[in-house]
Order: C-alpha cells, then structure tokens, then sequence
C-alpha cells in the first residue's frame, strides 16, 4: 500500500474531504503532528507528502524552528519531482522552499467563500475539476508569495494573484482550502475566533455561507483530489 505522509499543523485543520479519495487512490494515511513530533525520515521517501495550513507564517521560523526542517523536506522532494502538495500554510511553505518571498498580504486577510479564476494551465491541470459547475473556493489567509521561479501560476483571486501553483508534474500548492468540509467548520469558527474577530468578520455570516457553499464545494474537491492522484500516478 502506498503512504501518504500528511504534515499537520493544527488540529482541526486535517485533510478533510481528501481522505476518501487518498483511501480509495490506495493510500495509507499517516499524520504527523508539527512541533508534537518529528518529521521522520521517510517523509522523504514518502508516495506522497501533504503539507496543511495552519495560523502561522512561513517567516516565525524563531518561534517555529520545525518549519525550516518542513521547508528543507520540502525543497528535496521538489527537486526531484516527488509527488508533493500543499495547502495555505503548505503552500506559502511550499514557495518559500523554492526561493520566493513569503509575506503579509497587503490587500488584508482574505477570508471567507469566493471565487478564483483559472489561467490557461490551471485550466489544462486538475484543478478544473474544482471550479465546475462554480468556482467558489474557501480562502482563509492573511500572507501571500512571490511566484517562484519555474513554477507554473495555475489560478488567482480577486484579491491575491497567486493562488495555486504547479511546480514540476507532482508539486501542486494552493492558497486557499478545497479540503474544508461543512461538518467540521465549527472547529475553525472556534479555534480561530480571535483571527476573525481582529478581521472583523461575521461567525454566522461565515456560517451561513458554508451552510449554502461548502456541501458544492466538497464534492468538487474530492473529484479535484481523485485527478490529481490519477494524474500524479502516471
């Protein structure tokens, strides 16, 4: 059986309505807890390694020492094209290990259900199977990237330009969260109450988005997810 090395940073931030395809792909899950635990030697070996947001910058590696080891682990796998993915935190991860500034964003957090649109190649990559029928996505971020170079910009937003990008064939990062699912967004509603206060943005308006967007949302993410493993697999 296959692994899939998950790196998270927070709790209720898991894979969410990846893990149905990732079981059904063949793959065996394994979380490793950031700062709880240490990133074990296969993770370089890994089938596949999954880098979760969580509430922190790319940039607190003081605070944080472990992100300089997942950004170390990060930019080895994406030298040699190992399938690899990441999202928010992993994502900002993702570009910082591959030479791009990481940084607060200067349009302010974005946060909440809306849009992206696709380039060209985002259009051609797994990626299309998330915007369609619509392409309202969870964003949930304050700090925003440089493209790196080589890297291949696969969608933007209103607000930020660069919101996923492939790196390679295996190497996908994205901004934003198309794992989120409506059950488990009460933990994020609570866990990052402070956030959304200091951003002013209404819980229950948050609420009542995810109640009418997320279910869409998480159906299009697990067709989304299911491509890429096809795509990564070949």
């Amino acid at each position: 059986m296959k692994t899939a090395l998950v790196i998270r940073h927070i709790a209720f931030e898991d894979l969410g309505s990846f893990a149905e395809p990732l079981a059904e792909a063949g793959y065996r899950i394994h979380y490793v807890e950031a700062g709880m635990q240490n990133i074990p030697a296969e993770a370089a070996e890994a089938d596949l390694l999954i880098v979760l947001g969580g509430p922190i910058g790319v940039y607190q590696t003081e605070d944080y020492p472990f992100l300089a080891q997942e950004a170390a682990l990060l930019r080895a796998r994406l030298g040699r094209d190992a399938p690899t993915l990441g999202v928010c935190l992993g994502c900002q991860l993702m570009a910082a290990a591959l030479g791009a500034r990481v940084y607060p964003g200067g349009a302010g957090k974005e946060i909440g259900f809306a849009p992206i649109t696709l380039t060209e190649a985002g259009r051609d990559s797994a990626l299309a199977a998330l915007v369609e029928p619509e392409a309202d996505v969870l964003h949930w971020h304050g700090d925003t990237f440089d493209l790196p170079e080589q890297a291949a910009l696969l969608a933007s937003s209103a607000l930020y330009p660069h919101q996923a990008f492939a790196m390679g064939r295996r190497g996908l990062a994205l901004q934003f969260h198309p794992e989120a699912e409506k059950d488990s967004l009460e933990r994020w509603f609570i866990g990052h109450t402070a956030e959304l206060s200091s951003a002013g943005v209404s819980i229950a308006g948050l609420r009542a988005a995810a109640a009418t967007k997320a279910p869409g949302l998480q159906e299009r993410s697990r067709r989304f997810i299911a491509r890429w493993l096809a795509e990564i697999a070949k």
